[in-house]
């Protein structure tokens, strides 16, 4: 293949709608604009978040209190039956360990380990938190907890 035989793929390039050339074109005379009103103005429109003359959404909303939002702990979250198929009896599971298996792919606050599914091997399993179904899965299959601060 040449540079020259490149073409873009069928239906991927279209042509702009040409407005205001004539009756024939099918978008002549208010081109596409209706006739006179808001919309069919230069700068026409509203602004966004406008309710149509009443009190915006926005504006009806209380603001009043504190959010945690910004400052709260967030986990990247990975279950028990995750590191049951990814990792081999007896191996030591930390989060160099989760992020170059591809479980997670940013560690956010900590890693949180949550009990959903079945486990069979032992592991040693380090983290920040762990959630009490999977802390006794994990040692009920003869593996260790460790809990990093």
């Amino acid at each position: 293949m040449k540079l020259h035989e490149l073409s873009p793929n069928k239906g991927s390039n279209k042509e702009a709608k040409r407005v205001g050339r004539g009756h024939g074109s099918g978008h002549g005379k208010t081109a596409g604009k209706g006739h006179k009103g808001q919309w069919a103005r230069s700068g026409g429109g509203v602004k966004p978040g406008f309710g149509g003359g009443q009190t915006k959404r926005v504006m009806r909303i209380p603001k009043r209190g504190f959010n945690n939002k910004l400052f709260a702990t967030e986990y990247a979250l990975v279950n028990v039956r995750d590191l049951e198929k990814r990792f081999e009896a007896g191996a030591v599971i930390d989060l160099e360990a989760i992020i170059s298996c591809g479980l997670i792919k940013k560690p956010l606050d900590g890693i949180k380990i949550l009990g959903t599914g079945e486990l069979t091997k032992a592991f040693t399993v380090r983290a920040e938190k762990f959630s009490e179904t999977a802390k006794s899965k994990i040692e009920s299959a003869g593996g260790t907890v460790e809990v990093i601060e």
